[in-house]
């Protein structure tokens, strides 16, 4: 199974996949958790570029092709050989974050985003999209908090620079992607504590697995 989480930056996303993948190895099962950009050899050498604030002069169609490169190599080399071994993927940010960040936040045209993407993946989508949703006010509050604690402020904080118009139309683009897809994306308040939004992500993933006529063991 290939479960995605998404969000606005300082949205929990990362504390949320550790959650869950912590909640799978109790239960004896070995899930394979991943990130974009970084994920596989090549996109640990492009996360620099695409995410260090002092990144200058990289056009917005430079940086939609970076990320697209990145997540081909990503599935070609990690994800798609771990779902062929029958393993449960967790990623951290997937095609949704190209959608939301490049298409309705930068401004490119999301059916064609859409389009050239399925290119990148081979067509391949998550089974279960995780988007962690609260007020862009709140989630940079967090980011700002969570790099200045991590030292990162520089080397993750390009897109926290943004500005506030920016991230309240990519807030935007993804409430309008999970409206799209709701079968597919589970909206889950990240205002809550994360062992709340634990239990939301189980309640999400098992509504998904009964439909696949499966459980968590």
């Amino acid at each position: 199974m290939f479960v995605t989480f998404e969000g606005i930056e300082g949205s929990g996303k990362s504390t949320a996949l550790r959650l869950l993948a912590a909640y799978l190895q109790e239960r004896g099962h070995d899930p394979v958790l991943t990130r974009e950009p970084g994920g596989s050899t090549l996109g640990r050498s492009l996360r620099p570029i695409l995410l260090d604030a002092r990144t200058r002069g990289l056009s917005s169609r430079a940086e939609l092709h970076l990320f697209l490169a990145d997540r081909a190599q990503h599935v070609a080399e990690i994800i798609r050989p771990a779902l062929e071994a029958g393993q449960t993927v967790l990623c951290d940010r997937f095609s949704d974050s190209t959608l939301a960040y490049q298409g309705y936040g930068r401004g490119h045209d999301v059916e064609r985003l859409r389009r050239i993407n399925a290119q990148a993946t081979g067509g391949l989508a998550p089974d279960l999209t995780l988007l962690l949703d609260l007020s862009v006010a709140e989630g940079l509050e967090r980011a700002g908090e969570r790099n200045r604690a991590e030292g990162t402020v520089l080397s993750e904080g390009r897109f926290d620079s943004e500005s506030l118009d920016f991230h309240e139309r990519v807030r935007a683009g993804y409430l309008a992607l999970a409206a799209s897809e709701p079968e597919r994306i589970a909206v889950i308040d990240a205002t809550q504590a994360p062992e709340d939004v634990l239990l939301q992500c189980l309640s999400a993933l098992e509504e998904r697995l009964h439909h696949r006529g499966t459980g968590i063991a």
